[in-house]
């Protein structure tokens, strides 16, 4: 009779274990048998060299087996009829660690072919070669093409006469497998060699057999020197690494691509590809690399490297949709790109997060515009000459997502507006310096700016007659106006003149791309009114005050002569550039609009004989002088209207004929040389923020 076996035995027997560990060991025989099944038709070799392979293959099975003194003869039929036997402690514990390796392999979407994904190879097509696809290689994926030029240009000189050695093919496989046996505590170590022959199977055969130890070999370099992993290879040479994960990422794409296509739709999105066995087998592995990827994600510090990286992994984007834990964690790696990279990082991010929007499924579109839009929020806490322009790289490239599809859209913005309506409401109502503190802050301003820059992408004159329609975006746009006015009058003091500054900025966008009337002269007027007639200036040693990163004024600069002349050259600039606007200067009525500017103007330059500053003076001067030109302008071309006000569709008509001459009018020559000005001193000022030896003049 048998012995009976341990308690710890009989826990690994019934917990299901020992029947996985058997399949297991069938699975890697059987693909052995394959291998040299086919090595033996193809080279008439007899069966005897398989068998002997087999039973040294058996003999490694029972040597590499966790045994004890106890269970070490036992067979396995022996072992589950019963009888077992008794051991020590310490198996139970080492069957207890295996029991709780294999469940977080697992969880790791690896099953017990998991680490090697063996049932990969049951896909690859018996000496199926694809040199036909590499030829047309130039035309289908230029960019891959471009990279084997520039690296590995002895794969692109191949033979396509040239026959296949699929006895040397099948004795690379068998080394390539008994190099993954690890021998006491060392690994294998991966070399140039072991690379190079798996790109030439990939090319040339699209080998999913090549692909899968790529794909392994990939695992161990982004764990390496972690402590609880159980890696395949070693990697010594840091060249090494660095043509690892290159080749990964540009070569599994193409392969994926070749043995699972999918489709690209008319609209832009994609098509998965077709749920086959082939896919679904192929699809544990995409999801295993994909990991693999945000995990070196965390190591890589080359910006080359992230790019490339990322670019390689938005391709693999079709192939786990299916996977919404994957989407996500994703999604969130890019994210965190998007909002602290350096700016090619970031569009490379972004594009990873377009492609990922352009999937059929809703959902997905649901959680990337929520996702990127708290993202944006979080990274414009803080806003100095340092962090505004990534900031307005993030908010132009969001709305690019936004106007994908607006009825999507919609539903977010509605929401996220009537927020900043709420905070501006509490503000109003309760009247205290923290209640204030909700609206003017550069978050509300972001906001606001981003919502501005959404709606006039969005509802385009230009775009909306492209597509025969309206937005379903334009009914956002009167209450985004309301919360934009609502916000400049809760603060009127003139500390808080830069925060109106920055919401008209915003509210021009909107104008210039919607073509709304907007009436911003209101909230333009008094700041020169009150610069002016202010009393006169003190004189100090401050540089000028930067109006573009500023929402209130410090309290050294308030009544100094550097802070009224620069509030003044900013609020004459932007009224310039509203009242050249279309819906302004662009209307018929554009002599009886600028009435109410001209004349309040003019009363205030009158008496301010003896207050403000020759600047100042002279600013507002130069442009009531354009106004005037541009008013007599307009009344030249309004003497030969034969027809009433009440007749709009003539007037529409003859505003379309204007609006395509409003180049040659006086106050928009004006406004483009005010603007060549301002680029050139804001040009000067970056050089010389960073570094760079420039000299600035007045």
């Amino acid at each position: 009779m048998g012995k009976k076996a341990a308690k710890s035995t009989k826990k690994f027997a019934a917990s299901g274990q020992l029947k996985k560990t058997i399949e297991a060991r069938r699975k890697h025989q059987q693909i052995r048998q394959k291998v040299e099944g086919r090595k033996g038709q193809k080279n008439g070799k007899s069966k005897t060299r398989l068998e002997a392979r087999e039973e040294k293959d058996s003999d490694q099975d029972v040597e590499n087996e966790p045994t004890t003194k106890s269970t070490k003869r036992m067979t396995v039929d022996d072992f589950l009829s019963g009888n077992f036997m008794q051991g020590s402690d310490d198996d139970a514990e080492d069957l207890e660690n295996i029991g709780s390796d294999e469940e977080s392999a697992d969880d790791d979407g690896m099953d017990s072919d998991d680490g090697s994904f063996a049932s990969v190879d049951d896909l690859e097509t018996e000496g199926e070669l694809h040199l036909h696809e590499l030829s047309k290689l130039a035309e289908k994926d230029p960019e891959f093409f471009k990279y084997l030029q520039e690296n590995d240009q002895e794969l692109l000189q191949f033979n396509p006469d040239a026959p296949i050695d699929a006895a040397a093919s099948d004795d690379e496989e068998m080394e390539d497998a008994e190099d993954v046996v690890v021998k006491g505590d060392r690994l294998p170590v991966l070399t140039k060699a072991h690379l190079q022959r798996w790109q030439k199977a990939l090319l040339e055969q699209r080998s999913l057999r090549a692909l899968r130890k790529m794909l392994i070999a990939f695992r161990s370099a982004s764990h390496m020197n972690e402590e609880g992993q159980v890696l395949a290879w070693s990697i010594d040479s840091s060249s090494v690494y660095n043509k690892l994960v290159t080749t990964a990422l540009m070569y599994t794409p193409v392969v994926l691509e070749h043995h699972i296509p999918y489709k690209t739709l008319a609209n832009g999105k994609f098509k998965q590809p077709t749920q086959t066995q082939k896919f679904k087998t192929l699809q544990k592995l995409v999801l295993s690399y994909l990991n693999n990827i945000i995990h070196i994600l965390l190591q890589l510090t080359d910006n080359e490297m992230l790019r490339l990286a990322l670019s390689g992994s938005a391709k693999l984007i079709p192939y786990i949709m299916s996977s919404r834990k994957a989407v996500k964690q994703y999604l969130k790696k890019c994210l965190e790109l998007w909002s602290t990279g350096d700016d090619s990082v970031r569009i490379t991010a972004f594009l990873s997060i377009q492609k990922l929007a352009s999937s059929p499924d809703e959902s997905v579109m649901d959680t990337i515009l929520k996702s990127t839009y708290l993202t944006l929020m979080r990274s414009s806490k803080s806003t100095n000459a340092h962090t505004l322009p990534l900031i307005n790289l993030m908010k132009n490239s969001a709305s690019e997502l936004f106007c994908v599809d607006h009825s999507t859209a919609y539903q977010h913005a509605f929401g996220y507006i009537r927020q900043l309506a709420v905070h501006l409401r509490n503000s109003m109502k309760i009247k205290t310096k923290e209640a204030y503190k909700q609206v003017y802050n550069w978050q509300y301003v972001h906001c606001i700016d981003f919502w501005c820059i959404v709606l006039g992408k969005a509802c385009d004159v230009q775009t909306e007659a492209q597509a025969s329609k309206q937005s379903a975006l334009r009914p956002l746009i009167y209450p985004l106006i309301q919360v934009c006015l609502g916000s400049i009058k809760l603060v009127p003091n003139s500390r808080s003149y830069p925060f109106h500054l920055q919401i008209i900025r915003s509210l021009l966008h909107l104008t210039r791309h919607t073509r709304t009337y907007v009436p911003l002269s209101p909230y333009l007027v008094p700041i020169l009114t009150s610069t002016l007639l202010s009393s006169r200036p003190k004189s100090s040693t401050l540089r000028p005050l930067d109006f573009d990163v500023q929402i209130r004024v410090p309290q050294q600069y308030t009544k100094t002569r550097v802070y009224t002349e620069g509030l003044t050259e900013e609020a004459t600039f932007l009224l310039a550039e509203w009242l050249s606007s279309v819906p302004v200067h662009g209307s018929i009525a554009f002599p009886e609009i600028v009435i109410p500017v001209v004349v309040a103007l003019r009363k205030s330059i009158k008496s301010s004989a003896k207050a403000g500053t020759n600047k100042d003076q002279s600013l507002v001067k130069i442009l009531l002088e354009r106004i005037d030109d541009s008013v007599r302008w307009l009344e030249q071309r309004r003497k030969d209207v034969s027809f009433a006000p009440g007749k709009m569709d003539v007037v529409k008509d003859w505003e379309r004929s204007l609006i395509s001459k409003l180049g040659d009018a006086p106050l928009n020559k004006y406004l483009k040389v005010q603007t060549k000005i301002r680029e050139k001193r804001r040009n000067l000022v970056d050089k010389a923020r960073d570094g760079e030896d420039e000299i600035l003049e007045d």
